[in-house]
């Protein structure tokens, strides 16, 4: 087949699929060029030939069309597979310190340790006004939606997503979730049991430790760099040495270090998963925060044997109140499922349509466009003000997308005395000790950087920098975390 035919069927399988239904517009020339790096006169000919088919149509200034007669699969995504029967059916320790670092995020301090983005950004009142009136249309609404794998409009939508980002997603193998936590939770559940050993990045988000906490699991920590991801060559050697059930990573704007993996090196980490037969279950939660033009790709993308498990949400990029995630988990999606009806049974069903709703109705890119403009911004003004007002020999990632800064103070600063210090003038940072089953970053601090730029923001970080140098000078011991 030549390039426009392969294309041009391409998006006709997703056409025909439910993806796009009559009447939604499909990707626009320009952007279907750059996604699939084609020429705008190949991307074209495919449109041409589609519309010759009279599965779209062209709408002058507009853009292309599914030709409102074009039959599409409009059947509830959750009804296109055939039902099954659901059947009934070293030691991580990092939670303590994580749920005391929560606990002194409130509203007087100023959130620098915050995971969560600063809802503010967020078209929260859109969501609630769509809840509200879909809670007085359909009370009492049935269940069926809310049942796995989830509302099948949310679905549709978010297989649509994937689509515009040029990455074909089966609708049937998503799982709508309570959050990215829970879809990280249910996809380690599928691939490993008590005792296994599950390899992590180094340093890695906390939610991963306490998901391999959670089950009993061993983490294997494998060495990370702040731009390059994890350690290929180190990666490789554990799976060598050791019988590794599950490998986690993020390899979009990493939580904490903020790095990209190239998409040559996510080919390399993909072939290694399917030499070894290991799962990788990515995390993709910052996909959409990227800085740039360029979007990134993801594991999924290159999977061709259904060993990664794709988890992500909207807590990151749409909404932090609703916790509505997703999985899409490859070859072990019925266990995935089943295990989400037997943990959870459902998932709120007002939350999922309200986020359809919007996602049908509004402008969700131009909503992300603001939203990674801010990030980017926020990020260079941190970074500025660290290098300008911290000691000599401190450190900063370099973050491509996402919202949090990793920063390397000297060896004599201990984070968690920091911490305390800061917290006494109601500042809050994220210890380095949180990333880690070891004690091996305790002179590193994780900072939020997505709320409004202020002179209280400034002058917090110009007093974190005044308290580290006290401390460089001071000497203190460094703690030890059992």
């Amino acid at each position: 087949m030549k390039l426009y035919e392969k294309l041009a069927t391409k998006l006709e399988e997703q056409i025909r699929s439910g993806i796009f239904l009559p009447g939604d517009r499909i990707p626009s020339v320009r952007q279907t060029s750059q996604q699939h790096q084609l020429s705008i006169k190949t991307v074209l000919h495919a449109y041409l030939l589609l519309e010759s088919k009279g599965v779209v149509q062209s709408r002058p200034k507009s853009g292309y069309f599914v030709h409102p007669e074009c039959v599409t699969g409009q059947t509830p995504a959750h009804e296109l597979r055939a039902a099954k029967p659901i059947a009934v059916s070293a030691q991580v320790d990092v939670s303590r310190l994580v749920l005391s670092t929560l606990r002194s995020i409130h509203n007087d301090a100023i959130p620098l340790g915050s995971p969560y983005p600063d809802p503010s950004l967020f078209p929260v009142q859109k969501i609630d006004a769509y809840g509200a009136t879909i809670g007085r249309r359909n009370a009492p609404w049935g269940a069926a939606d809310e049942l796995p794998p989830g509302n099948p409009e949310l679905i549709r939508q978010i297989a649509k997503r994937y689509a515009e980002n040029g990455q074909a997603v089966d609708p049937n193998e998503i799982i709508v979730t309570i959050g990215a936590t829970e879809a990280i939770n249910l996809c380690l559940q599928a691939v490993a049991k008590p005792g296994d050993t599950i390899a992590v990045e180094s340093p890695t988000f906390y939610a991963m430790l306490h998901a391999i906490e959670r089950m009993g699991l061993r983490a294997i920590e494998v060495p990370t760099h702040a731009k390059k991801g994890i350690d290929l060559v180190a990666l490789a050697r554990i799976f060598k040495q050791e019988r590794v059930a599950a490998c986690m990573v993020m390899p979009n704007f990493q939580n904490p270090l903020g790095f990209r993996m190239s998409e040559t090196n996510m080919q390399r980490l993909v072939d290694l998963s399917a030499r070894h037969a290991v799962p990788l279950i990515e995390s993709a939660v910052y996909n959409e925060l990227y800085f740039g033009d360029l979007r990134p790709t993801s594991l999924k993308a290159l999977d061709k044997h259904g060993l990664v498990l794709h988890c992500s949400s909207f807590s990151k990029s749409l909404t932090t109140g609703h916790h509505i995630g997703w999985a899409i988990p490859g070859r072990f999606r019925d266990q995935v499922e089943k295990l989400k009806f037997l943990n959870t049974l459902t998932t709120p069903s007002i939350a999922q349509k309200a986020i359809a709703e919007y996602l049908n109705h509004e402008r969700y890119e131009h909503h992300l466009r603001r939203l990674r403009k801010t990030y980017e911004q926020n990020a260079n003004l941190m970074r500025t003000t660290i290098e300008r007002y911290f000691p000599e020999g401190t450190r900063t990632s370099h973050p491509m997308g996402g919202y949090v800064l990793w920063v390397e103070l000297p060896p004599q600063v201990d984070s968690l005395t920091l911490y305390e210090r800061a917290l006494e003038r109601q500042i809050t940072l994220g210890p380095g000790y949180m990333f880690s089953t070891s004690n091996a970053y305790g002179n590193c601090i994780r900072l939020n950087y997505s709320y409004a730029w202020s002179t209280a923001i400034e002058n917090a970080l110009i007093t974190l920098g005044e308290l580290t140098a006290h401390l460089q000078h001071a000497q203190e011991p460094r703690r030890r975390i059992p």
